[in-house]
């Protein structure tokens, strides 16, 4: 279609002037203007007004294919453009050639924009640099490149300068690394703008980049007990402080090769680790501590000792003796303490020697019945002095027995009221208490309302393992007239008492109201006699609140 057209152009030049002078004739191509994609074809159409042209073509160094020719034209395929060039047309006309140009120019749209971050995690207040460039893109002088943090463009770059074979297109800037910037979006975005060449407005944008910003300026400090006893769990704890991010520290903490099965937790600018640690054997041992932030990694290591002391061993050469017994009370070290520990049982009169048992010989006596013994063991580990202590209760075994003090012999009950028999035996295994009366068992459980009927002497028998005892009881029911005047006189000897001690607190403290330097004799006397008065009056009150109470 092109060829087409172009021979029925060249055929219209010569029909409407056909007496032009063959130095006239006029040379031309098109396109007038050639953007090509970078390593694609080209079609170039040459031709001239002469009528009767003489040789002609085109020079190139590009790869060209002859397509198509008329009279006064050609046709070529220019393949595989990779870079700009000047072509040139000719034709000779009456053996005059005459040439013009073509400016061939080559362009690749930005289809790569590579974004780096370099390094990829930045310490606080530290630079780091943010790179973008295209590695083909083309003609250089009419790319843009823009770096963006999120939606904010840092900085814009085009490449309009003359040298631009010196040139590469890329973009280079520093920033200093803030908190508020950890996890910051950082993109690149690349423009090549044709619209002057004839072409159109290629885009590109890289793919998100994120920066990480951290602080880890302090090594991790381990919180342990510099002394580990054997077989007894312990926590350790390893903590930095002032870290950013807190929350995504990563903590490995080691008792030698062993790695313990930590728990994290952080706040505010601290995060810790903690362990259960349990050292099997007595000695020194590494305990390490690796914390990581990012490619950041500190370690603390920290030496524990371990040893072992178990509790002391005391014993008794029988658990349940009977009364007036003799036993034997031994407090040892336990076979596994290295070394030796000091040893104190409690009553024993002297301290062992070193390495030796403490024993203690006693007769068991009934009220050493519940009697703790103890057992203390020291060991100095490391310049420290610890402490082990084993108590052990004695139990001893005695007959009954029924005291005045908890089993009263002589009991009065108040007539309606409700009562029990108050017995509490004592004795060793506890004993069992049976209390009759007139010859039936009686209900020591359930409260008895009181009568006159209960009258009377009760027999209480307490039994165990080792032998019985028995106690009479005699129980004595008041009646309720005697109750009262049992109160009676029990609140007349109350007010006798208050009315006495109001009278001698009166005498002995009378506030003094009167200026002692204007106090007449006369007024002493007065004072006297009221007070004699006063205390008649008193006795007769008491007499008559007696005589009411004796009369009803």
């Amino acid at each position: 279609m092109k060829t087409l057209l172009f021979g029925v152009w060249a055929l219209l030049a010569l029909i409407l002037c056909p007496g032009v002078p063959e130095e006239l004739f006029e040379v031309s191509v098109w396109p007038n203007q050639a953007l090509v994609e970078f390593g694609q074809s080209l079609v170039v159409n040459c031709s001239t007004t002469c009528p009767d042209p003489g040789p002609s073509g085109i020079e190139t160094f590009l790869k060209k294919t002859q397509v198509g020719k008329g009279p006064q034209w050609k046709e070529f395929l220019l393949e595989d453009v990779t870079e700009n060039s000047i072509l040139q047309c000719f034709f000779s006309c009456a053996g005059i050639q005459k040439d013009t140009s073509l400016g061939i120019t080559v362009y690749q749209p930005p289809k790569q924009v590579i974004l780096e971050l370099q390094p990829p995690w930045v310490a606080v207040d530290e630079p780091f640099t943010v790179k973008c460039h295209v590695p083909s893109v083309a003609p250089l002088e009419s790319l843009t490149l823009a770096l963006l943090q999120g939606n904010q463009e840092l900085h814009r770059k085009n490449f309009m300068s003359l040298a631009v074979a010196s040139q590469r297109a890329e973009v280079i800037i520093s920033v200093r690394a803030q908190k508020e910037n950890d996890r910051c979006n950082f993109s690149c975005h690349a423009e090549l703008d044709l619209s002057l060449q004839g072409g159109r407005l290629f885009q590109g944008s890289s793919p998100i980049k994120i920066v990480r910003i951290f602080e880890f300026s302090q090594s991790p400090h381990i919180w342990v007990s510099s002394l580990l006893e054997v077989g007894m769990a312990e926590t350790v704890s390893c903590e930095v402080a002032r870290v950013f991010p807190a929350k995504e520290v990563m903590f490995h903490m080691f008792l030698e090769d062993q790695e313990l099965s930590s728990f994290l937790s952080w706040e505010g600018d601290t995060a810790w680790a903690n362990a259960t640690i349990r050292a099997m054997e007595a000695g020194d041992q590494e305990l390490s501590c690796l914390a990581s932030l990012g490619p950041m990694e500190q370690k603390t290591r920290k030496l524990v000792h371990s040893y072992s002391f178990p509790p002391p061993i005391l014993e008794l050469k029988e658990s349940y003796p009977l009364a007036g017994t003799n036993i034997n009370v031994t407090c040892s070290g336990n076979v596994l303490t290295s070394p030796s520990p000091t040893l104190r049982l409690q009553g024993a009169p002297d301290l062992p020697a070193p390495g030796e048992p403490a024993w203690l010989l006693l007769t068991a006596r009934e009220e050493d019945d519940g009697r703790n013994f103890s057992c203390e063991a020291s060991l100095e580990v490391q310049g420290q002095r610890l402490m082990k202590t084993t108590v052990i209760q004695l139990h001893v075994l005695y007959k009954p027995r029924l005291e005045e003090s908890s089993c009263p012999g002589k009991q009065t009950w108040l007539e309606g009221m409700e009562h029990t028999l108050a017995c509490v035996p004592k004795g060793n295994p506890a004993p069992a208490l049976v209390c009759t009366w007139n010859g039936v068992v009686f209900d020591l459980e359930v409260p008895q309302k009181a009568t006159q009927n209960h009258t009377g002497t009760y027999c209480c028998t307490a039994t165990n393992q080792l032998g019985s005892v028995s106690k009479d009881i005699a129980v004595i029911v008041q009646g309720l007239d005697e109750g009262i005047s049992s109160t009676l006189f029990v609140i007349i000897t109350v007010a006798l008492g208050v009315g006495v001690i109001t009278i001698a607190l009166y005498l002995s403290y009378r506030p003094c109201k009167v200026d002692r330097r204007k106090l007449l004799y006369r007024q002493k006397e007065e004072d006297k006699e009221e007070e004699s008065q006063f205390a008649v009056q008193e006795e007769k009150s008491a007499t008559h609140i007696i005589d009411s109470y004796l009369i009803e």
